[in-house]
């Protein structure tokens, strides 16, 4: 039995913090929450004081790229990189993200597979890493974003198909693009792409089979239909009016908003490498994109906190800069906590493992130094990562 003292609390579902905390690990579970002198801990094998620190559960980001390295140009280093070149990345990414706090990541698009490799190997212990949901190859029109990396569909047949294979393969969640992006050359990213009937019958397919849907959808037009094919959730949601906003409401629709990734296109520029293409993209929607956000958060959309890290200079590891992001526009630190913890538990189905510090759950936490509702950005101050209950190195 192992117990950490004398810290800050922030159990991830909103309520008050609880200071001189004791949380008492048994396994790779924990055991017991409480205030120092309400809990025995007398049999403790080991005690941990964590005056002067936070402690929280461990982040969750449900939109990452695994497999893609952060550079100027991502799938233009991955379609060169071999196969086993993108699987040492993937796992070099996969240890980066963990100790930076991010305990569970949902990835939303690799290469030939590797990621469902990476998130088998993790979880066998051969390599290091958060445990990740994912994706497998996503499902897009001929032409469509990231068919560098995706399935190429067209019709409802086809899309009910490759969801089928990929659900064969063994993803945990199917990806459809509701409309172009920015980092793909020749498409808008207002423009739909798979329509209401390509989208729901992929949809379809993954509910009967159990599994989440997330959709890349940028345009108002491709968001709505998305929400009509009856999505999970919506990744970035640029143009959102109020209209969108109501459906998401109504139909339990989470945002998942990435603003970290248009902030370093724009930041870093065509200086660093960045494609044209996808500065001029990016440069046009980036306050839209965070006017979007704005008005999902003002209407009481769910919001759950995902990063699109791997795209240009969003590195993995540095996660919690979507949470400066999110308070910069305007949640609470408490808010942004929540939706990297909580509501993005909730939104992946493990709600009932992680998500919060209470018993019975998994001892996925996070240590830093600092007080993050004083100010969000010591998050990056990490002091200790615990998996299962196993402090990592």
């Amino acid at each position: 039995m192992k117990v950490l003292q004398g810290m800050l609390l922030i159990d991830g579902s909103g309520k008050e913090p609880l200071e001189n905390a004791v949380v008492v690990l048994e396994g790779d579970k924990i055991k017991a929450v409480g205030k120092a002198g309400e809990i025995d801990t007398s049999r403790a094998a080991e005690v941990i004081d964590l005056a002067g620190k936070t402690l929280l559960p461990g982040l969750i980001d449900c939109h990452v790229h695994i497999c893609l390295d952060p550079v100027g140009d991502p799938f233009a280093t991955a379609a060169r990189d071999s196969d086993a070149t993108t699987a040492f990345k993937a796992a070099r990414n996969a240890a980066r993200t963990l100790r930076g706090g991010v305990t569970t990541i949902r990835d939303m698009g690799g290469k030939n597979h590797i990621d469902l490799n990476l998130r088998d190997a993790i979880a066998q212990g051969i390599a290091l890493g958060p445990r990740i949901l994912a994706s497998g190859k996503l499902l897009t029109m001929t032409g469509g974003h990231g068919w560098m990396v995706g399935r190429e569909v067209d019709g409802p047949d086809e899309a009910r198909k490759g969801a089928r294979e990929e659900i064969k393969a063994g993803v945990d969640v199917v990806k459809i693009m509701a409309t172009g992006g920015v980092m793909t050359p020749g498409v808008e990213p207002g423009s739909p792409q798979l329509t209401v009937e390509e989208m729901r019958a992929a949809i379809e397919e993954a509910k009967k089979a159990g599994k989440i849907t997330a959709s890349h959808a940028q345009g108002l037009t491709g968001i709505k239909n998305a929400i009509r094919a009856g999505i999970d959730s919506i990744e970035h949601g640029v143009y959102l009016d109020e209209e969108a906003c109501e459906m998401m409401i109504d139909n339990n629709v989470y945002l998942v908003p990435t603003l970290a990734a248009p902030y370093w296109i724009v930041a870093k520029g065509r200086e660093a490498g960045i494609p044209e293409y996808a500065v001029a993209k990016t440069e046009k929607v980036i306050e839209t994109h965070y006017a979007s956000f704005r008005l999902a958060l003002k209407m009481g959309v769910k919001i759950a906190m995902g990063t699109d890290a791997s795209i240009p200079f969003n590195e993995h590891g540095k996660n919690y800069y979507e949470l400066k992001l999110m308070v910069q526009e305007g949640m609470t630190p408490m808010q942004a906590i929540v939706a990297a913890t909580k509501s993005a538990a909730e939104l992946l189905g493990l709600s009932n493992e992680i998500g919060t510090i209470e018993p019975g759950k998994q001892a996925d936490l996070l240590v830093v130094e600092g007080n993050p509702l004083e100010d969000i950005e010591v998050l990056a101050n990490v002091h200790q990562v615990y998996k299962g209950g196993k402090a990592i190195s």
